[in-house]
C-alpha cells in the first residue's frame, strides 16, 4: 500500500526508538489502547480483529474518523484508510531495525474538497499530528521496553 503521492496534503516523519519491534508493534496494533499513550487520540475502538478489512473508529481533536485496515505485516507495516468530513486519508506505519534501535516511519495523504481548499493549513495540521504521534510512540515504547529489558 502507498499513500496518494498526488494528494493536496501529504506529511511524513520518522523517529529512532530504543525499543524492540515487538514492543512498538504491540502499541501500534492495540488500537483500543491508543488513548493511553497518545494524548492526541481521545478514543479508539477496533471492530473485530486486526486484519485487512477490519474497521476502527477513533476520535482525534474534534474529528471522529472511521478507518479500514488495509495492510498488516507484523512487525513491519500497518496501514489503513480513513474518512471524515469528506477527507479521504491513507496512513502507513513502517518499522525497520537500524543498529540496536528501530526506525519508525509514518506517512499520510489527505484528499478531498477540504484538503484542496485549505491545503496549507491542513498540511501544517497533519505534519504536527504526525510528529506528535511519533514522539508519543517513542516515549511510551522506550518506557515499556525499559520495564521489560
Amino acid at each position: 500500500m502507498r499513500i496518494n503521492e498526488k494528494a493536496p496534503v501529504i506529511a511524513s516523519g520518522q523517529i529512532e526508538v530504543a525499543a524492540d519491534a515487538n514492543t512498538i508493534w504491540e502499541m501500534m496494533t492495540a488500537i483500543d489502547q491508543w488513548p493511553e499513550w497518545n494524548t492526541d487520540v481521545l478514543s479508539a475502538t477496533l471492530q473485530g480483529e486486526l486484519a485487512p478489512g477490519s474497521k476502527f473508529t477513533w476520535k482525534a481533536g474534534r474529528l471522529t474518523i472511521t478507518s479500514t485496515i488495509s495492510e498488516v505485516d507484523r512487525p513491519r507495516i500497518l496501514a489503513w484508510t480513513g474518512k471524515t468530513m469528506g477527507i479521504k486519508a491513507i496512513h502507513i506505519w513502517q518499522m525497520s531495525k537500524r543498529d540496536n534501535k528501530m526506525q519508525v516511519k509514518t506517512e499520510e495523504s489527505w484528499e478531498g474538497l477540504l484538503p484542496r481548499l485549505l491545503a496549507s493549513q491542513m498540511q501544517k495540521m497533519l505534519k504536527s499530528s504526525i510528529d506528535s504521534g511519533l514522539l508519543h510512540l517513542k516515549v511510551e515504547a522506550e518506557r515499556r521496553f525499559a520495564l521489560i529489558g
